[in-house]
C-alpha cells in the first residue's frame, strides 16, 4: 500500500485533494499557516487548497456572516406556541425545556430539526412542534434512512458497506474504512474494497 504523506509536506492542491484528512489534521495545519479554522471540514479543506494554489491565507469563498437583526433572546425569553422563530435563534436549555413541556421527555435536538429551525425564520414554535412530530413519524417508516451530511464520510461509508455486506459487522466496516482512507482518491464504498489488505 502507498503510504499517506504528512499534511505538512503538501505543496500542491491537487495532491492534497487526493488524500483523506481528519478535520483535526486540517485545523492543526491551518493554525500553523494562519488560515481561518472555523466551519465544516470541506470548507477548511477548500481554504487549504486555495492556500496551496496561491499562497494566500484569505479564502475568497469565506463570506461575512449575515448580521442578526432580531434582539429576541432565546436563552432568557419565555417561549410559547406563538413565539416567532427569529434570525437570532439558538438551541439551548430554554428551547429544550419548552419542547419537553410540549411533546414530552422523548424530545431530542436532531440535525434535521435544528436545520429546520435555522431555515424557517418567521414561522412559529407551533409550526416547529408540527415539524418535530412529522420528523418523528418519518423515523417510524421501516424504509426511512436519515440523511448523512456529505462531510460525514465515515458514516456514509459504514452504511453503504453494511448494506452491501449483510454478513459482515461494524468491526469489519471500520477495518475496511481504515484501509480505504489511507489510500489516495475517493473514500466512498466500493465492492472492490473487500480486496484491500494492510500489506
Amino acid at each position: 500500500m502507498m503510504e499517506r504523506p504528512e499534511l505538512a509536506t503538501m505543496t500542491l492542491a491537487e495532491e492534497f485533494r487526493r488524500w483523506y484528512w481528519l478535520k483535526e489534521e486540517l485545523i492543526d495545519y491551518c493554525r500553523s499557516k494562519g488560515i481561518k479554522t472555523t466551519g465544516g471540514k470541506f470548507t477548511i479543506a477548500d481554504r487549504i487548497a486555495h492556500y496551496l494554489s496561491t499562497g494566500q491565507t484569505a479564502y475568497p469563498g469565506d463570506k461575512a456572516s449575515p448580521k442578526t437583526t432580531s434582539m429576541f433572546n432565546w436563552v432568557t425569553e419565555p417561549l410559547s406556541l406563538d413565539t416567532v422563530i427569529t434570525d437570532s435563534y439558538r438551541n439551548g436549555p430554554n428551547m429544550r425545556r419548552f419542547m419537553i413541556e410540549q411533546v414530552g421527555p422523548r424530545f431530542r435536538f436532531s440535525i434535521a430539526f435544528m436545520d429546520w429551525m435555522q431555515h424557517n425564520v418567521g414561522k412559529t414554535l407551533r409550526d416547529a412542534i408540527a415539524e418535530w412530530h412529522r420528523l418523528e413519524a418519518q423515523k417510524r417508516d421501516p424504509n426511512y434512512q436519515s440523511v448523512i451530511p456529505p462531510h460525514n464520510q465515515y458514516n456514509r461509508y459504514t452504511r453503504e458497506f453494511l448494506a452491501d455486506n449483510p454478513d459482515k459487522t461494524i468491526k469489519d466496516a471500520r477495518r475496511y474504512w481504515k484501509l480505504k482512507r489511507a489510500l489516495p482518491g475517493e473514500t466512498v464504498y466500493a465492492r472492490s474494497d473487500l480486496a484491500l489488505t494492510e500489506e
